[in-house]
């Protein structure tokens, strides 16, 4: 563990990674105060603020005399009240699947300076097509950092991209989106099959709680499908 100031932190990050690959499943508890100190050779005040952490995004509820409970594994809890846009096009009766197109090991060239600078030298490379009721309807490019084999994410379908991350200790705390409208390149728009010479481009930061960038994506939606909308709840 790294600084002292942050080992709360680095604690709740490993316990949410035990309830997120269901050591610890929904419904039971976690081990006592006692147990995670020594597990993890900390102090109390350490574990208590690991938990709390916890508690307040939704993984966990804490009842005096009772114990510390899991309340949820999805990994998403708090980072919004805004619900995940799959969610809303499944909620309007629509289907989405994902279609690997590539997987690949890059190297950056000095004109891809962010890439170069947030990941290294290499990174991962994933893309993906989102099908709407079998017609194409998002290209997904991720740039992810090189952990493990990249065989593994050609699970990506039926498995979290952010619980894959989750599962190198990459844990996301935060997004941060922005929007412009873009060129379509002509491979792009036979994938997509529009003929449509600009559409909307989503580009996704998302960060750790060390404030560290662990995947930016760039999706292309073709928003004459469906268009591209946010839902909150107040």
């Amino acid at each position: 563990m790294k600084a002292k100031n942050l080992l709360y932190i680095e604690v709740a990050n490993s316990i949410k990674n035990d309830i997120l690959d269901e050591t610890y499943p929904i419904g039971t508890q976690i081990p006592t105060e006692i147990e995670l100190e020594e597990k993890f050779k900390v102090s109390k005040i350490t574990v208590r603020k690991a938990i709390e952490i916890l508690a307040n995004e939704g993984y966990l509820e804490k009842k005096s005399g009772k114990g510390t409970t899991v309340l949820s594994n999805r990994l998403f809890n708090k980072l919004s009240k805004a619900e995940s846009f799959s969610r809303m096009v499944e909620k309007d009766g629509y289907q989405l699947t994902k279609e690997i197109l590539a997987i690949e090991k890059v190297s950056f060239t000095n004109d891809e300076k962010e890439l170069k600078r947030l990941f290294g030298k290499q990174a991962f490379k994933l893309i993906r097509l989102y099908r709407l009721n079998g017609a194409p309807y998002i290209y997904f490019e991720h740039y992810l950092p090189v952990l493990g084999d990249k065989q593994v994410l050609t699970q990506m379908e039926k498995v979290s991209l952010y619980k894959w991350l989750a599962g190198y200790g990459k844990t996301v705390d935060r997004f941060k989106d922005s929007f412009e409208v873009t060129e379509v390149e002509e491979p792009i728009k036979k994938l997509l099959e529009t003929e449509h010479n600009h559409l909307l481009k989503r580009i996704r930061r998302s960060y750790s709680q060390m404030n560290e960038i662990i995947e930016i994506s760039y999706a292309i939606y073709d928003t004459s499908k469906y268009p591209y909308m946010i839902e909150y709840e107040v």
